[in-house]
């Protein structure tokens, strides 16, 4: 019988998936399941746009991929990415983008590949349904706690799916370009995009979706007491 604890074991993100609809029964069982996400004092800051048109999501990605190719570094709400980040940190992000570059044969000269393997991430690694969750701007302004809020809902969207053999991609790549997806999705304008995340069936001969970087040891991030 699967547990809770093999849903987190198990769980890793998915670069390739089939071009199999999810349906939509599945998809609100996923954020009814969400939904019990716990927030500080109930205040369930997600507002999440579950989209499965396959003409709007081109439509987001086309944008995002346009926007990228005109020179512009990133269009968010929030920044994602720390600007002064610790050698620690950095070094196992790059660790991370190494080993899945090194997965699939791609050299660090070889521009057009990973600038490919980039904006696959737009298109969304063939799947058919992403969630894009957004939260009101006034919930974030010289305040951090719904964001962590918001993270909680990601993960349990993520081990939500898995009872129903889904896997996922949580993506900051689209966090980078919130204004873009917001835009493209006309959504109102209190609204800022935090994530989206991925869903569908995985493509199980992808040789990328064999990548799962490594987790540190607990002494290296763990305080008994």
């Amino acid at each position: 019988m699967s547990t809770i604890i093999d849903a987190i074991i198990n769980r890793s993100a998915k670069r390739a998936f089939l071009p199999k609809p999810l349906p939509r029964d599945i998809q609100e069982k996923i954020l009814k399941a969400a939904a019990m996400t716990p927030s500080g004092a109930n205040m369930q800051p997600w507002i999440t746009y579950a989209i499965s048109n396959e003409k709007v999501l081109k439509n987001i990605g086309d944008a995002i991929i346009q926007k990228m190719n005109s020179g512009v570094k990133n269009d968010q709400f929030i920044q994602y990415y720390p600007l002064n980040s610790k050698a620690l940190y950095k070094k196992r992000r790059i660790e991370t983008g190494v080993g899945l570059y090194a997965l699939m044969g791609v050299e660090r000269k070889d521009i057009q590949t990973r600038t490919k393997m980039w904006q696959d991430n737009f298109r969304w690694f063939g799947a058919q349904t992403v969630f894009f969750v957004f939260t009101d701007k006034a919930m974030i302004e010289n305040a951090q706690g719904v964001l962590i809020d918001c993270g909680a809902y990601m993960q349990t969207i993520m081990l939500a799916a898995q009872e129903f053999g889904i896997e996922s991609c949580p993506q900051g790549s689209t966090t980078e370009f919130g204004k873009v997806v917001a835009d493209v999705l006309n959504v109102p304008d209190n609204l800022a995009l935090l994530y989206s995340v991925v869903l569908g069936y995985e493509d199980k001969d992808a040789k990328i979706n064999t990548y799962q970087p490594k987790r540190v040891n607990l002494d290296e991030n763990v305080v008994f007491i």
